[in-house]
């Protein structure tokens, strides 16, 4: 019986990786459109973003997040890292960026192996991992609100955001496996994957256009 089970959600779960991608390729898109988007609309879709974040969270207990809004996050994700990642290019070279994706694709890819893998159960990090991220949102906010946060307060802020978002990557890959996959689970748990793989790059980001702009 529990062949059959693991038979038939096998597909589920190469659709969550597909769709995952799908989703990686049009923030991508989005990451392109940026540098024509004018910058006083930048806010209003980043605040719009965080909308449509809260409003998934609001919804994954009904079972209600399909795949246009996970597009549609996209997108607009892929539309306000533009930004960010122009930034960067500016203080430390283009070659920052490859240096953050690169390191970024290694480290999902060591990290969902590992979360695939491994046969003991990750679920007790949930509570960890969600203090970790509002921690690291509110220095954040703090840094904003008192006019901002020194290089080596954003570089110590990078480490420990990679950390975190390294580990939500084996977090997440360890429960998909072990958990039993509905159609409807398909574009929140890719969106999960997504929210994974974009933090833990800009954090990465930060790290080398810091490292780049101290040389």
């Amino acid at each position: 019986m529990l062949k059959d089970v693991s038979v038939q959600e096998r597909p589920l779960f190469q659709k969550v990786l597909s769709t995952f991608v799908l989703t990686l390729l049009i923030a991508t898109v989005g990451l392109y459109i940026g540098q024509f988007v004018p910058t006083a609309l930048m806010l209003p879709l980043a605040v719009a973003e965080v909308v449509m974040l809260i409003a998934a969270f609001w919804l994954r207990r009904k079972s209600r997040v399909g795949y246009a809004f996970v597009y549609a996050f996209a997108a607009i994700s892929g539309i306000t890292t533009y930004p960010i990642v122009s930034y960067y290019v500016s203080m430390s070279g283009a070659n920052v960026v490859l240096q953050a994706f690169g390191s970024t694709f290694g480290i999902f890819l060591v990290m969902a192996v590992i979360g695939s893998k491994m046969k003991k159960d990750l679920s007790f990090l949930s509570s960890f991992l969600l203090v970790a991220v509002l921690s690291m949102l509110f220095v954040s906010l703090f840094g904003l609100f008192t006019g901002g946060l020194t290089s080596g307060s954003l570089m110590a802020l990078s480490v420990i955001g990679t950390i975190v978002f390294s580990l939500y990557v084996l977090y997440d890959f360890n429960q998909m496996k072990r958990m039993q996959i509905t159609e409807a689970d398909v574009p929140l748990l890719a969106l999960s994957l997504y929210l994974d793989f974009i933090n833990l790059f800009i954090n990465l980001l930060r790290f080398f256009g810091i490292l780049g702009s101290d040389d």
